[in-house]
């Protein structure tokens, strides 16, 4: 059968099988009801958020169409089904995404110089406004990446260089372990400048002396004091201020400030907002090695690789992009509980988190970013209009070389360093999905399939579900159910 998974074809391709997923199965049975319920409440989700929830229902199910690939030697053919290509919470679209933007970047943009990561962590009072606002997100980066490039500067003239351009790429990372909302920055930052060189020569690299602990304080110190001035004059730590977000999107607010606080918006167990103040204290604490915390700003530094360390740079990448939701950390226990596991035991020896579906549906509600909102970041000299970046970034790889299937690269329409799924499975997972699960020969592309009486036709005659999985209608609320949290 297509698809089959058998011990003798270990590194072979196994079908993803999103149904039998207890995240699927979840949403399956209780997302109409939930989405119901928040309609009758006098509140709605935006309709960017209910269809991303819905979306995923349909990633991976071959009776919402697939393409077909066939083996050129014995015609062996493979259904390989549509994904749903959000950027929300989907742990197979996210998980491309992630191994795609990590072979790009590796590969196409950033040079083979030293890389350190600065993680800055957000007060809980800003995190909600940051969540939705892009505008707030980009002065916010410009005032920190400010602060830290001036460091880089500073060093760059200790050693007699006065024009010196720092570069860097930063991801929007929107969660926490507990699959809250919790927005806060991953910059992956050269660790050194460049410098003009001879006219016409490709700038050269000055590598940053060590970073110590010292210069860490001085950069969350300074950024925090400065964010903090920003935020005073924009008005944003005033409680009775009221924000764009609440004013269209009711619910969608009430779901992001209580995911922000680790407390639920809807049901029986709705908790009002809690806003706090920004500590007056302006002295930095260390926590650990090039890690210290001021305001309510949090500063992780001590991850820095090499230049020749690509495989590490590209595991940090993905780090940084991840899925907010391992699926396999996801367990049912009845109709009314689930469980999921933490990455790791917090301090007081949580390992796991309690939901009811209706619970892990909110959260994860919360975490659909909303359109137009970028996610990836590029600045310096990495930054698109930089008059550098063509000297300085990397030239793509062949066809041959990086795996791109040549049809993707001449086609007018495809991106040339988008990577085939094939070839991503093949990066991550040692899993050949081309190579044919009879003969080892090799499988193409031949057609894919969108019209109804296509696919059911075919995936009957191979012996696979045609139809896909029922999904639950709305169920009656309980009369006290589902108020909407003021």
């Amino acid at each position: 059968m297509p698809g089959t998974c058998t011990h003798t074809q270990a590194r072979r391709y196994c079908r993803h099988e999103p149904e039998k997923h207890p995240l699927y199965q979840v949403l399956a049975q209780h997302l109409e009801t939930f989405v119901e319920r928040t309609r009758t409440g006098g509140h709605q989700l935006p309709g960017y958020v209910e269809q991303e929830l819905r979306a995923y229902l349909r990633c991976g199910i071959l009776a919402h169409g697939f393409v077909r690939l066939r083996c050129e030697d014995c015609g062996e053919s493979r259904a390989v089904a549509f994904s749903c290509k959000r950027r929300g919470w989907c742990p197979s679209c996210m998980g491309r995404r992630m191994a795609d933007t990590a072979a790009r970047l590796v590969e196409e943009v950033l040079p083979q110089v030293p890389v350190r990561q600065f993680v800055l962590s957000l007060p809980f009072e800003i995190r909600y406004r940051v969540a939705w606002d892009g505008k707030l997100i980009s002065a916010l980066l410009a005032v920190f990446l400010r602060t830290v490039t001036a460091w880089y500067r500073r060093q760059a003239r200790a050693q007699g260089y006065t024009d010196a351009g720092c570069g860097s790429v930063t991801f929007v990372q929107r969660f926490g372990s507990a699959i809250n909302l919790n927005p806060h920055f991953h910059v992956l930052l050269f660790d050194g400048v460049y410098v003009a060189a001879a006219e016409g020569a490709a700038p050269d690299f000055i590598p940053a002396p060590p970073l110590e602990d010292g210069d860490v304080q001085e950069i969350v110190e300074t950024a925090a004091e400065r964010i903090v001035r920003l935020l005073q004059r924009r008005g944003l730590l005033d409680d009775s201020q009221e924000d764009e977000l609440t004013e269209a999107e009711p619910l969608q607010a009430a779901l992001a400030a209580a995911s922000v606080q680790g407390q639920l918006a809807t049901g029986e167990r709705a908790g009002q907002r809690v806003r706090r103040l920004l500590s007056d204290a302006a002295q930095a604490v260390r926590s650990a090695p090039l890690c210290f915390a001021a305001r309510g700003f949090s500063l992780h530094a001590a991850t820095r690789l090499d230049d020749d360390d690509r495989a590490g740079l590209e595991r940090l990448i993905r780090y940084a992009t991840r899925p907010p939701l391992a699926a396999g950390r996801l367990r049912i226990i009845d109709d009314e509980r689930l469980t999921f596991r933490l990455k790791a035991p917090w301090s007081d020896g949580t390992t796991h988190l309690v939901l009811s579906p209706h619970e892990l549906i909110e959260k994860l509600a919360a975490l659909v970013p909303p359109p137009r909102l970028n996610l990836v970041r590029y600045h310096g000299v990495l930054a698109p209009n930089a008059s550098a970046r063509k000297q300085i970034v990397p030239s793509p790889p062949a066809a041959e070389e990086s795996g791109i299937e040549p049809a993707d690269v001449e086609a007018p329409q495809a991106r040339a360093h988008r990577r085939t799924w094939a070839v991503l499975l093949s990066r991550i997972f040692d899993v050949d999905g081309t190579l044919c699960p009879s003969c080892g020969g090799r499988m193409r592309l031949i057609a894919a399939l969108t019209d109804e009486v296509s696919i059911r036709h075919y995936l009957k005659g191979v012996g696979l579900p045609s139809v896909p999985p029922p999904i639950a209608p709305a169920r009656p609320p309980p009369q006290t159910e589902f108020e909407f949290g003021a």
